[in-house]
């Protein structure tokens, strides 16, 4: 098969699940037709009961009916289970690709990087045992119904196909109507969650310059928009549910009339039983249109849900199966990098390059906005790069599974962010808690005492976003994380940014030991302090090598450079 033709992978995952499907309308069918047995227990109590008279008759046809009646529920409970069991093997095959797939568009800076496709897979999940799919199932059975009609009389038959098609249209003008504002509903809702989401992260700015009014008055707004916005569709889709209902309910007396007109015209087959059965049966011959229209809104939302989540994995594919690669030693390379941002946009940094071997501690610095932060991203295989190749151990940094990889891979972002869960869960990464090495992490950067002085010392909850902690103590423990189980390359971007004197002093002393161990250090840095204890130095200025080589060197060029820069303004001045 083409690519081209190749169904999606939302679509391959909806299309394994037809087994299920088969059975549950099996089921539905037979479940379906057993509703003809209270018409059928009312016809032979009409002529068999009411002419014999006869109690054992009675019995027996009420015995039968309320065996049907059990087995119809059997039948619906089965259909429920099998469903079910649907909705979870799809949650099975696809709910880890779905949050990798978010957690993917999240690094790459694209669309659908947040908790929206993760609603959006359950949406689509709680559509297979939803009434809507339950309808669809029954909707065979219908045209059984309709048939029987048409046995009675072709007038009765094309009455109720008149009738199921204005149920169609109420259907159509149902969709037309509400999906605009539904839509711009649910999007705005989101808006003012995500608006909400933002105001309490920043909580203590908005509280400590009285800014809650304004921002309060702000999300009102848009919470207003949004239920103005719901109120329209909910009108909209009140009024074509009313139309439905009162279409359903008519229609079966409708039919009752025109039976009983046929049958006083001798055109009716079947005698005068046929007229109420009739009317049963056209009836229900709009049931499930009926319901589906009554429950639109879960329509439009699963659609609206299946395109979204269909888009973030055709979006992001999944990767290939990676060849497993050997352990690093620590040996990096870059070789003329060229990157930007992962959405487009310039490049950031332009032809970079340089080499480390383990033991190396490398600090780059250079003014604010010169791309370390940048650099430290493409250096552990967050962003992809426009042209050049970072390398470790000869491997392409960006293609290696991340998995096998990040045990040897230590990081400090800039922006400190902790996890919520215990210090000992953050520090060994919420793996396995190895207490021996979890205290090495932390005695490395001057934490340890202080975690042993807390109530539950290392199983005290960080809280969220690591709220318990003070800047400077989340910042030790994302380094204690970063270093742990001793990595063969840790990249720091600002890591003393949040650090005292003390914290300073934990981080040389940290960095001194594992560099002694032959872990390759890659140092992004505004303050002098680290440079004491880096072998190796890079200055960037807008995205450019300036300088790069032995620390030492590099500070005498720089400062060379820079007497050159203040003795021309003197000279030209004499």
């Amino acid at each position: 098969m083409s690519t081209l033709n190749k169904p999606s992978e939302l679509r391959e995952a909806i299309s394994s699940l037809r087994p299920f499907f088969v059975r549950a309308s099996w089921f539905s069918i037979c479940s379906c037709l057993l509703v003809l047995a209270p018409s059928g227990y009312m016809l032979e109590v009409y002529e068999r009961v009411v002419n014999s008279r006869s109690h054992i008759t009675l019995a027996m046809l009420t015995l039968v009916v309320l065996g049907a009646y059990v087995l119809m529920e059997i039948l619906e409970w089965a259909r429920a289970e099998i469903l079910l069991e649907a909705s979870a093997k799809l949650d099975n095959r696809l709910r880890n690709r779905v949050f990798g797939a978010i957690f993917e568009a999240n690094l790459k800076r694209i669309p659908g990087g947040s908790v929206q496709p993760l609603n959006d897979f359950r949406v689509v999940r709680e559509f297979l045992y939803s009434p809507p799919l339950l309808a669809l199932m029954e909707a065979p059975v219908s045209l059984v119904f309709l048939g029987l009609v048409f046995a009675m009389s072709p007038v009765l038959g094309w009455s109720a196909v008149v009738g199921s098609l204005l149920q169609v249209l109420i259907g159509w003008l149902n969709e037309k109507n509400t999906q605009p504002p539904l839509v711009a509903a649910n999007t705005s809702a989101f808006a003012a969650q995500q608006y909400a989401d933002g105001s309490l992260r920043n909580a203590q700015v908005i509280e400590s310059m009285g800014m809650l009014r304004n921002i309060h008055r702000r999300w009102m707004g848009k919470q207003r928009e949004f239920l103005n916005l719901q109120a329209t569709a909910s009108d909209q889709a009140g009024i074509y549910q009313a139309a439905t209902k009162f279409l359903q309910t008519t229609m079966g007396s409708l039919l009752l009339g025109l039976g009983a007109w046929l049958l006083l015209h001798n055109q009716l087959n079947g005698g005068a039983g046929m007229m109420i059965i009739g009317s049963i049966l056209g009836a229900r011959v709009l049931a499930p249109l009926v319901q589906i229209v009554t429950q639109w809104r879960t329509v439009v939302n699963v659609r609206d849900a299946w395109q979204r989540l269909d888009k973030l994995l055709a979006i992001v594919p999944m990767a290939p199966p990676a060849m497993a690669l050997p352990q690093p030693q620590g040996i990096l390379q870059v070789d003329s990098l060229v990157a930007g941002a992962p959405n487009g946009g310039p490049a950031i940094i332009k032809n970079v390059a340089f080499g480390l071997v383990p033991g190396d501690v490398l600090a780059v610095v250079g003014p604010s906005a010169s791309g370390k932060t940048t650099l430290a991203r493409l250096l552990v295989g967050l962003w992809p790069a426009m042209g050049g190749k970072v390398r470790l151990d000869g491997a392409d940094m960006f293609s290696w599974d991340k998995k096998e990889l990040g045990p040897h891979i230590g990081y400090l972002p800039q922006g400190v962010e902790l996890l919520e869960g215990t210090l000992a869960e953050n520090i060994a990464r919420f793996g396995e808690l190895d207490e021996v090495k979890i205290k090495a992490a932390a005695q490395a950067v001057g934490l340890h005492d202080f975690i042993l002085s807390l109530p539950q010392g290392y199983d005290s909850p960080v809280g969220r976003d690591g709220a318990m902690l003070s800047g400077g103590q989340r910042q030790r423990v994302a380094l204690a994380r970063a270093i742990y189980d001793e990595p063969v390359l840790v990249i720091l971007d600002e890591p003393n940014s949040s650090l005292d004197e003390e914290g300073d002093a934990a981080l040389a002393s940290a960095i001194l030991d594992l560099k002694s161990r032959g872990t390759t250090f890659v140092v992004m840095t505004h303050r002098t302090s680290v440079l004491a204890v880096a072998n190796k130095m890079l200055v960037l200025r807008d995205g450019i090598t300036q300088a790069f080589g032995p620390r030492d060197e590099v500070l005498a060029a720089l400062k060379q450079a820079n007497e050159k820069s203040v003795a021309k303004p003197g000279q030209n001045g004499k």
